[in-house]
């Protein structure tokens, strides 16, 4: 760490009860956001309390440190990067301060759809929907002015805000609202900054007018226009609404008092397909009259990506179409939303024959999913292949809704002329445009590419009186286009920034510019020093190049671009901090919702690494580590992320890297192989049982392998149920020409619960499918996988490939009743042995036992004669069955029995995540992030829990007395095969043994 960032950190850490970070890891972390820029801050400070951001703001001001206000790192035009103290709000100022009927007081750091989901049960909502609601905060929101699709109805935040609580430039607190212009001698600091701002004002009130973007929405510069308001005996000025939009540069908000709006009654939505964008521009401004709450229009590139990772919009959205709009309308009445959809069909379809089909939402469900096909819009486009990327940096303009159909045909024209290829998304119906160009920010010629089309397209928006920014402010990209926009009015700008910041530290360079610096000025690094191989460099950038940092040793079997290729797909836009219940993202996170627990902040890391901004020998050392063991490898990332990057993936590699050079703690080595715990619990299985069920040992047994005293764990079996099987010679059956199945076991079956093995041995019988059980199968080696311990993992792989591939060749199909053995057969043996013909032919041989037997029945064999089951089973889906991507079996398997009641518990993550959970260190964390289902698990009106996954059960049935039993065994008891099931569902659990 350099000497002045210590010494800050030193500082500021006697000062605030908030966290400070100096040091390079958190540095890398908070270099960059959603935008395409990167600027290594001095440190991070997350103050705790209003306090803290006080003595943070003074500290910066005494030593000439620039500040820089931070929300979720969504921004997109570099708004929250600097080169001074990045100042994170959304790590502990996330409170609903008071709430009444009409009105709401937050902190800076709350979530928008967090406020919106505590708002609801009053009926109200906070209007303002940015598409990054499910992670934006609300000091973001107040410093962007932001808006989203629904602005006609609702508008923008500047709307919504009646009071701010700012800390100052010099660090005082100041609550900002409307306030008097004194006619004499100011009475206080805020009637002085009044009378000041009203004569910059008057000033300019003619620039003020006559510079002012004609465009529904504007977030560029200083919102100087109806700041003034008529008062009693006076002129008033609303301060807080020049803080609104003003990117931090004025002040810090620390909270806010905002108006809500009551939750409209009836919503619907409607699907228009056009073949071409002109023709969907001409319906944007016919459709005006009919009073749309929104209109959201899509090109042909995003149709394209939601038909392939979407069967649902295949059938959806026609192939022919080359734009869609997505039309809302808000009602009071069911008819009249009905009449209005209607309405529109006959208009745009019918009459005017612009539209050349449509598709209206039947359902609040049907509704949701057009919904999700704009909120997702941006993300996918990372998607697609290639070195390209959907740049950010002229993805802000609007234009006034009627110059549509004369703007659009001109800037496709540019794109055209410079060979450039480029996505459409927008709010049409307030001119909103968010256009991305396709360029490499590794190839010069591209980065040279973005000024000239900054410049030209900038022109054409100037052109019908447009605005560089509607929604998401200057920050970097558009800064140093502000002055062309605004000509004379720039130099108000400026004496408003003196005004409020004379030494020009808070966020300095964002709007008004505090130096030279263009478009393409500080880019995220993308340029691999380690991979020179993949880049082809001119003869200029060659001369430039400079030494190499050491080489890293990759463990896993890919090659470097391939680890380059998958850090560099994540564009950083935070969908991966989400806390939205309809998400699993990152369990960690969700307890803990800090940027180093975020899957992006590992991408980062990686990046960091390959591009020379970190050291190689990162990865090695202890401090990174804590951050890479954030990851507990369930793999929701990876499944919800919408650019699909492979952050477990990355994460096994930076594992394996410390473990192959650092060696692996003695408890972490007991934790990775619990396989050889469970064999000598099994050999001593009365010793042991005694001893997990005795507080006194589970004492011992903490301090010595580091299992938590407090974790419920499973008896062990006196015999393996392999080592039974063997005995039993449930071997190799004879070929009958009917399809077969090799089960394999895994741990938790073989040495905990052989009674599941036994029950799915007797389930797929009964269906006449013989089953063969290899005494020789190893386990699935996912806890070594977990951890790092990739050479020990591939050993096993390789012979557990070996076996199983054979067992393939003579017709055999792999089942497994532990959904991450699964996982491990299906996705990471490709990843340990790629190019392995023998891991290719199992991963697509591999299914879920109760995946399979679902297929059974979808092919009518499946025998029915289940017997009824009076009672009700809570279902938890673990987080590798959706990774697996297999939808819902098992629900629609236990369906199937009469009288059994299922009832979904929607409530994330187990929190376990494999043996994550059991570490003594981890365990109350796990409960935290496990806390949602567990409560279910007390409070829900069923009798039992279900689940596929041993350790979900395992979390399920902590802190509760309701067994969890896997499905499997409810099928069993359903056929009346094992009647001796039966007292499961009415056992109830010990204190420290799982049933």
């Amino acid at each position: 760490m350099e000497v002045e960032r210590q010494r800050i950190q030193e500082d500021l850490r006697g000062q605030i009860a908030g966290d400070v970070y100096c040091d390079d890891l958190y540095v890398q972390l908070y270099a960059s956001d959603a935008s395409i820029y990167e600027i290594s801050p001095l440190g991070v400070v997350r103050p705790r309390n209003v306090e803290d951001v006080v003595a943070t703001v003074k500290y910066a001001a005494a030593n000439e440190i620039p500040l820089h206000a931070r929300g979720s790192g969504s921004g997109l035009a570099g708004g929250a990067l600097g080169r001074g103290l990045v100042v994170d709000f959304s790590r502990y100022l996330r409170k609903v301060l008071m709430v009444d009927e009409e009105t709401v007081r937050v902190e800076a750091g709350i979530v928008l759809d967090d406020l919106n989901r505590h708002l609801a049960s009053r009926g109200r909502y906070f209007g303002p929907d940015p598409a990054t609601k499910q992670v934006t905060t609300i000091g973001s929101m107040v410093a962007l002015d932001a808006s989203g699709s629904h602005w006609p109805v609702v508008g923008s935040a500047r709307r919504h805000v009646k009071s701010l609580q700012v800390v100052m430039a010099d660090g005082d607190v100041k609550e900002l609202g409307l306030h008097n212009i004194p006619l004499k001698e100011a009475t206080t600091d805020e009637e002085q900054l009044a009378a000041d701002l009203s004569a910059i004002l008057e000033n300019h009130q003619d620039a003020i007018l006559k510079y002012h973007p004609k465009s529904c929405v504007n977030c560029s510069g200083y919102q100087l226009d109806n700041l003034h308001v008529p008062g009693f005996g006076g002129s008033q000025l609303n301060l807080a609404h020049l803080l609104v939009g003003s990117e931090g540069t004025l002040g810090l908000v620390t909270e806010a008092t905002l108006s809500t709006l009551p939750l409209p009654e009836h919503v619907l939505s409607i699907l228009l397909f056009f073949n071409s964008l002109d023709k969907a521009a001409h319906a944007t401004l016919e459709m005006t009259s009919l009073g749309p709450s929104a209109c959201d229009l899509m090109d042909r590139r995003h149709l394209s990506i939601a038909r392939e990772s979407d069967p649902r919009y295949e059938f959806l959205i026609p192939l022919e179409a080359e734009a869609v709009l997505l039309v809302e309308f808000q009602a009071d009445s069911d008819d009249e939303i009905q009449e209005r959809l209607a309405q529109t069909v006959t208009l745009i379809k019918d009459k005017l024959r612009l539209a050349s089909g449509a598709y209206i939402a039947a359902d609040k469900l049907d509704h949701d999913l057009l919904w999700q096909l704009a909120r997702h819009y941006t993300p996918t486009l990372y998607r697609l292949k290639g070195l390209t990327r959907p740049l950010p940096f002229i993805e802000d303009i609007a234009v006034p809704p009627e110059s549509l159909p004369d703007f659009l045909p001109r800037a496709q024209q540019l794109f055209r002329q410079e060979q450039t290829t480029t996505s459409l998304f927008g709010h049409v119906g307030h001119g909103q445009l968010h256009i991305r160009p396709f360029l490499d920010l590794a190839n010069s010629e591209d980065i040279g590419k973005m000024d000239l089309l900054a410049d030209q397209l900038y022109e054409e928006v100037w052109r019908v009186g447009g605005t560089i920014s509607g929604e998401h402010g200057d920050g970097l990209s558009r800064t140093p286009f502000v002055a062309r926009q605004f000509g004379p009015l720039a130099s108000a700008f400026q004496e408003v920034k003196q005004l409020f910041d004379p030494n020009n530290l808070l966020n300095p360079g964002k709007i008004v510019p505090a130096e030279v610096s263009g478009l393409s000025s500080n880019l995220r690094h993308v340029r691999y020093p380690l991979l020179d191989s993949v880049f082809t460099p001119t003869t200029e950038e060659a001369k430039e190049k400079t030494a190499l940092p050491a080489r890293i040793e990759l463990q896993l079997a890919w090659q470097p671009e391939e680890m380059a290729h998958a850090a560099r797909t994540c564009n950083g836009c935070a969908a991966c901090r989400t806390l939205a219940e309809e998400t699993r993202m990152c369990p960690i996170f969700r307890y803990s919702p800090r940027e180093e627990a975020s899957p992006r902040a590992k991408a980062n890391l990686v990046r960091g690494v390959l591009t020379g901004s970190l050291p190689a020998e990162t990865l090695l050392e202890s401090d990174c580590k804590e951050i890479v063991d954030l990851c507990v490898h369930c793999h929701m990332c990876r499944l919800e992320c919408p650019a699909v990057v492979d952050i477990p993936k990355l994460m096994v590699e930076a594992k394996a890297s410390y473990m192959a050079t650092n060696g692996e703690s003695l408890h972490g080595w007991f934790m990775s192989r619990i396989d050889r715990l469970c064999f000598y619990g099994s050999n001593y299985n009365r010793v042991a049982n005694w001893a997990i069920g005795n507080h006194a040992c589970r004492w011992v047994i903490e301090k010595l392998l580091g299992i938590s005293r407090s974790r419920k764990l499973p008896r062990f079996r006196s015999r393996p149920f392999l080592q039974c099987a063997d005995q039993q010679k449930i071997q190799l059956p004879e070929k009958t020409g009917v399809e077969m199945v090799l089960y394999f076991v895994d741990t938790y079956a073989n040495y905990c619960d052989s009674q599941l093995a036994e029950a799915f041995v007797a389930v797929l019988e009964h269906n006449g499918v013989p089953v063969y059980i290899p005494p020789r199968q190893q386990e699935s080696a996912m806890p070594y996988i977990a951890r790092g311990h990739v050479s020990l993992a591939r050993k096993i792989a390789e012979a557990n490939v070996a076996l199983l591939a054979e067992a393939i060749r003579q017709g055999y199909t792999i089942v497994a009743t532990e959904p991450s053995a699964v996982l491990a057969l299906t996705h990471e043996y490709l990843q340990l042995l790629p190019d392995d013909q023998d891991a290719e032919m199992v991963s697509k041989n591999t299914y879920e036992a109760c995946h399979y037997i679902w297929r059974l029945h979808q092919r009518g064999k499946l025998l029915l004669d289940f017997d009824s089951l009076d009672t009700s089973l809570g279902y938890h889906t673990p987080c590798h069955i959706k990774a697996l991507g297999i939808g819902s079996p098992t629900q629609n398997l236990l369906g199937l029995i009469p009288g059994l009641k299922i009832e979904q518990i929607e409530k994330g993550c187990s929190g376990i995540a494999g043996m994550y959970g059991f570490q003594r260190d981890n365990y109350r964390n796990s409960l935290r992030a496990g806390l949602p289902l567990i409560t279910e698990m007390r409070n829900g009106l069923f009798a039992a829990g279900t689940t596929e996954c041993s350790t979900c059960k395992i979390q399920m049935e902590q802190s509760t007395s309701k067994p969890t039993i896997h499905p499997v065994k409810v099928l069993a008891l359903a056929y009346g095969l094992m009647p001796e099931l039966r007292q499961l569902l009415d056992s109830p659990g010990r204190d420290l043994v799982v049933t």
